[in-house]
This record gives C-alpha cells, structure tokens and sequence, in this order.
C-alpha cells in the first residue's frame, strides 16, 4: 500500500514539473497582437474602384497611394478625409 502511494507521488510531482518547464521554453519570446482590421482608407479606395501603391518617404515611413479607375493619384488618406468629412453624420 505504502509503494502505490509513492508511485502516487512521484507521477503527480514528475506532472507538475513537466507543466511548470513547458512554459520555460517560450519564456522572452514577444508575440504581436494581430488587430485583425483593415486600414480604412485602403478599404475605402479599393471601394471606390482603386488600387492601393504602398511608397516609402525619405524616412523610410510608409504611406498609401490610391491609383483609381480614371486615372487619378491620390494619397488614400486625403480621399478618405476628402469623401468623409468629420463632423459628417
């Protein structure tokens, strides 16, 4: 009787030591929230018939072209703001 509750004791410490390492191999690494939305003012070109270019500036920041049906460049953040205003209800 004393051996099974030893052997007992062994599986439940040898479990709970194998949980408590499981952790440790993932220990410093950083995940990056995923959002999970679209940028707006690209939905909103491609809504209205474009076709979004992705440039770089001189500081290496991004930013978005939108190239539509008629042949019109703008940066998409202008045509959002441009097609809806704030304070527009």
């Amino acid at each position: 009787m004393k051996r099974g509750i030893h052997c007992i004791a062994i599986l439940v410490i040898a479990g709970a030591l194998s949980a408590c390492a499981a952790g440790e191999g993932t220990r410093g690494t950083a995940e990056v929230p995923r959002v999970g939305m679209a940028n707006p003012a690209s939905v909103h070109c491609v809504d209205k018939g474009g076709k979004v270019e992705i440039r770089k500036n001189s500081e290496g920041g991004e930013y978005g072209i939108c190239h539509l049906p008629d042949g019109t460049q703008v940066e998409e953040w202008e045509l959002f703001r441009r097609d809806n205003p704030a304070g527009k209800d």
